[in-house]
């Protein structure tokens, strides 16, 4: 069978799409996000403003963040470039792959953040770099295989494919040294994997 041709997804849409799925965030983030350029983004968000659809935030987390308004249409939006592609089918396809690899994620984080010590599971201060080797081989493996369903979202919908860039950059990072980039910051693989699962539930409309 041969499947429409996904068309681009819009920057306005990136953008409102990436603060629904992110919640809110710093424009340097949004960038990361996104891939945009800082002042593409922060042009796109402007006017999302103006529409009020976005609003810019003060106080203890500072940053961008969605309207009532802006989530409802992200969500029409959304589904509109989710027919208009006929990529529902192969959307729901990858999501019930990526829920059988998403246990095994959560598994790895907790192996990350939590080794055993004399049979107790303590706060992994990482002092004992083969415990850490050996987890990030796990996560290596688990990548692995999460490619494929990758493959499969950003042939379905091109904006996918922004997560396989992420997620290689974060395990990359963690590989050097940065354990960070594991599951503590917001550019971790956890968190790039969680964003993931809410764009997925988010572009199909379904609750957790």
């Amino acid at each position: 069978m041969t499947w429409p041709e996904a068309p681009a997804t819009d920057t306005g849409l990136l953008v409102l799409h990436a603060l629904r799925c992110a919640g809110t965030v710093t424009l340097a983030r949004l960038h990361a996000i996104t891939g945009l350029d800082a002042s593409d983004a922060e042009s796109e968000l402007i006017d999302l403003g103006a529409d009020g659809l976005v609003t810019r935030l003060s106080g203890g987390i500072p940053g961008w963040g969605l309207t009532d308004a802006g989530r409802a249409v992200d969500a029409e939006r959304i589904t509109r470039e989710l027919e208009s592609a006929g990529a529902r089918e192969r959307v729901m396809a990858a999501y019930e792959r990526f829920l059988v690899l998403n246990p095994e994620l959560l598994d790895l984080c907790t192996a990350w953040q939590l080794r055993p010590v004399d049979g107790v599971m303590t706060v992994n201060d990482h002092s004992d770099p083969g415990y850490d080797s050996r987890v990030l081989a796990r996560f290596v493996d688990l990548d692995r295989r999460a490619d494929a369903v990758c493959a499969e979202l950003s042939a379905a919908l091109p904006r996918f494919g922004r997560y396989r860039v992420r997620l290689t950059e974060a395990l990359e990072r963690a590989a050097a040294g940065r354990s960070e980039y594991v599951a503590d910051g917001t550019a971790s693989y956890h968190i790039v994997w969680a964003e993931l699962h809410e764009d997925l539930l988010a572009t199909l409309g379904l609750r957790r």
